[in-house]
């Protein structure tokens, strides 16, 4: 049995679905169905249990497959380090990102980008909507939450924090703020989200968590737009490190609170870069992850964030073979 047919029997026991299966390697799901049964034939086993709505992998088909995908792995990267000997990475790479975080992440560092890797195209696509990656055949995409939920595989890219933060002029105007709690009743700038818009959290090291209830006349959809907000005076917001650093060090804005961590949702937070597929990571994916941790880590904005975890050069099994979370 080829390394061709192996991999295509991993890939449909990870996607679940001979459909998702064939749109990863490009090819029609009657001929994944073909190659499928080929190697059942071949093997003598039942890989698949098929009904009209489900497939799933037998307990057989398990087992055969958690003792080879290992071996296709090894395999796979001895052929992209012997490759990558004499092959720059190359292809269209397909990434998407909040428009917030595209613009002050990702764009300033295209030109480096293009210049470390002349041979891959970009495709950059900034939207605060969630797009299904396989549908939209991205490879890459730049996710900020607590930790991402769901089928696909995530690395983290930078730690983040939140900061309650106002203009000079604002303070000037409404007076200094103390303490978390005196924000109740003020204008404050809300983040569109449900979980920003009613109540922001507060703590201080070795201290409990509280929450500030927060209301306010002005509700904004996108990150840039309420820092504008808050760099005009209108209210205190609450923004990501990220977004803010810049302004806090130039003092646009002031930090109101800096002895507290602040947060909408938890305190662990993280912009995660997510992909399809663990088992068989193209060159151009990894590189770019690698690179935008990089560049994140040394960037001005975001040099104080602490260092992540690094991508892994020989990666685990896939997620259908493992137990647990699939991250």
């Amino acid at each position: 049995m080829d390394l061709a047919m192996l991999r295509t029997l991993a890939l449909v026991a990870q996607h679940g679905s001979f459909a998702e299966a064939a749109r990863v390697l490009g090819l029609d799901p009657s001929s994944v169905s073909r190659i499928v049964a080929n190697a059942e034939a071949s093997l003598g086993l039942r890989i698949f249990q098929r009904t009209t709505r489900r497939l799933r992998i037998t307990e057989e088909g398990e087992i055969y497959l958690r003792r080879v995908v290992p071996l296709i792995e090894e395999l796979e990267h001895a052929r992209e380090d012997a490759g990558g000997a004499r092959s720059a990475p190359s292809g269209t790479l397909r990434v998407t990102a909040s428009v917030a975080f595209a613009h002050e992440c990702i764009v300033p560092h295209l030109g480096d980008f293009h210049d470390r890797y002349p041979e891959i195209s970009l495709e950059l696509l900034p939207t605060d909507s969630t797009l299904d990656m396989l549908a939209n055949g991205i490879d890459l995409a730049i996710r900020l939450a607590p930790a991402p939920e769901g089928d696909l595989i995530s690395t983290r890219l930078i730690r983040t924090r939140y900061r309650v933060c106002a203009a000079p002029g604002y303070l000037a105007k409404h007076g200094p703020l103390s303490d978390p709690r005196d924000l109740s009743g003020l204008n404050c700038l809300r983040f569109a989200l449900p979980e920003f818009r009613s109540r922001w959290l507060f703590r201080r090291t070795g201290e409990e968590a509280f929450e500030v209830a927060v209301s306010g006349r002005t509700v904004i959809a996108n990150a840039l737009s309420l820092r504008q907000a808050a760099r005009d005076g209108l209210g205190p917001a609450l923004l990501a490190d990220w977004l803010i650093d810049g302004d806090l060090a130039r003092g646009v804005l002031v930090d109101l609170f800096p002895a507290h961590d602040c947060t909408a949702t938890e305190f662990d937070t993280a912009a995660w870069a997510l992909y399809p597929s663990r088992s068989f990571l193209p060159r151009k994916v990894r590189v770019a992850i690698d690179f935008l941790r990089e560049k994140l880590k040394t960037d001005p904005t975001t040099a104080s964030l602490s260092a992540t975890s690094q991508l892994p050069s020989r990666a685990p099994s896939p997620p259908f073979l493992q137990s647990g979370v699939r991250k």
